[in-house]
């Protein structure tokens, strides 16, 4: 075997080696999640504690009253609930905003609208920002996306009966679910992370994560564990490991669901994308040894945590793993005599069936479609989700790599079930990125592997290239079609 050779079969089994592990961990939480026992909604006992809902929005013209109405709609005690609008906005959405403040404010709501000088910090600025100005227990969170149901803090709230519980997380829903096939894919993967994920690790007291909104925080948890930092992209999860490493307690709601609005444009999507990738690799050399270290945390907790940390780093493996399969054809045809080496494949099919599995889990929890709709859905998710695969390595690497960029907020369009629009609307990036064409590239890529393999009869490959094919044309096709 030529020597190049050894190499692509070396780096091949290491990323198989990776994918394999990922999906026992997966197992894992699926094992975990089916042993889940709802017992019904606590109790707060007493009088119930200061709340304060933090809105931290930048320019969300189409959304901020929705967001603000329903914030202001909360079914909790007036005088034990403030509400502030941390607005970094530059455009008229802030006198929008300000306007819908004010007659709140008439009405006796304590709302106010908080303006910084400079956006230092991005979000994670503004929300340390906005700690200065109260004193409430407890500090709600609502991205500009989300409308919270009235009951949520009377359900999420009681939660915290036991003083170790620092914040409590409650599960998204979907506003637009079926408004394309993008909003549906990410709404599949949702609700697996939603359910089987957040809930698995739960279970099996590893650690969880603040997802950035839709949860509950104690206030003294935050101070204890340092305050909100933008030293990375998902200050949500660079808090939630320096929580949990100080010994408190997280709680994930599965029964209480915040509906949210799905990106329906591609570039918005890879936006955000981009930063929850990029921000997990960040947190991941920040936080993984510190884990690792730590006398208070089992053996099973801290591979939970090394892999949960590491849970972007698939998309690179994804990346070499599909590129490598096209030499990994040539070498197969031309080299005899190493079969069993080839036959190491097989690892990529027993994780796509423990995924399938993990994900069919969740779909049938949420149940939102007929049972057939899965088998269409769960391709349909493997190969936007390779298509997206060099878009979110660049990120990853980035992240290990120590490249800062700043926080590029996600725009949404008040877009709900399946009608309305986001053509003719702010916020659309008009520039096609170079990364675009790339992935265009790897699309005739792709076509030409699948091509060759069923001419030299490698037909165990063509399910993977084809999905390859379909992934990276659709995210090539949806990335010029939006931004034109």
């Amino acid at each position: 075997m030529p020597s190049w050779g050894w190499v692509v079969i070396g780096v091949y089994g290491v990323g198989m080696i990776f994918i394999f592990c990922y999906s026992l961990v997966q197992l894992s939480l699926l094992l975990n999640y089916r042993k889940r026992n709802y017992s019904g909604s606590k109790k707060w006992v007493g009088e119930w504690p200061s709340v304060l809902i933090q809105l931290p929005v930048f320019n969300e013209r189409y959304v901020v009253e929705r967001l603000i109405d329903a914030a202001c709609n909360l079914d909790y005690p007036k005088d034990k609930l403030s509400i502030q609008l941390l607005d970094d906005s530059a455009d008229d959405s802030f006198e929008i905003a300000a306007e819908i403040v004010r007659k709140y404010a008439k009405k006796g709501v304590k709302i106010e609208q908080v303006k910084r000088e400079e956006r230092v910090g991005f979000k994670a600025g503004a929300l340390q920002h906005g700690l200065g100005h109260t004193d409430a227990e407890f500090v709600s969170i609502f991205d500009a996306d989300f409308v919270p149901d009235p009951g949520f803090l009377k359900r999420a709230i009681p939660e915290f009966m036991s003083e170790n519980v620092g914040m409590v997380q409650s599960r998204w829903g979907h506003l637009n679910r079926d408004y394309s096939l993008l909003t549906r894919v990410q709404a599949f993967a949702l609700d697996a992370h939603f359910t089987v994920e957040q809930l698995g690790r739960n279970l099996g007291n590893h650690f969880i994560n603040f997802n950035g909104t839709a949860g509950i925080w104690r206030r003294i948890c935050i101070e204890d564990a340092g305050g909100w930092s933008a030293d990375t992209l998902t200050e949500d999860l660079d808090l939630s490991y320096r929580a949990q490493l100080k010994g408190w307690k997280f709680k994930f709601l599965e029964e209480v669901v915040s509906p949210a609005e799905l990106p329906a444009e591609m570039n918005a999507l890879k936006n955000q994308q981009y930063r929850w990738n990029k921000g997990a690799a960040e947190c991941a050399k920040k936080h993984i040894r510190n884990v690792f270290l730590s006398k208070n945390i089992s053996l099973s907790t801290k591979i939970h945590a090394f892999f949960h940390l590491l849970n972007s780093s698939i998309f690179i493996w994804i990346v070499i793993c599909a590129i490598l399969s096209l030499p990994l054809i040539i070498l197969k045809n031309e080299v005899v005599g190493y079969e069993i080496l080839f036959a190491s494949g097989g690892i990529l099919l027993f994780s796509f069936f423990v995924l399938a599995f993990f994900y069919y889990t969740a779909f049938k929890r949420i149940r939102t479609a007929p049972t057939k709709t899965f088998f269409w859905l769960y391709p349909a998710f493997l190969s936007l989700s390779m298509g997206m695969s060099l878009h979110n390595a660049r990120a990853v690497l980035q992240g290990y790599f120590g490249k800062k960029t700043p926080f590029v907020r996600t725009p949404k369009w008040n877009l709900i079930g399946n009608s309305g629009s986001f053509r003719q609307k702010m916020y659309i990036d008009k520039k096609i990125p170079f990364i675009s064409w790339v992935e265009g590239l790897l699309g005739l890529y792709f076509l030409l592997a699948l091509i060759l393999g069923m001419r030299l009869g490698e037909w165990g490959f063509i399910p993977l290239h084809a999905m390859l094919v379909f992934g990276f044309f659709a995210v090539f096709h949806y990335s010029v079609k939006h931004a034109s």
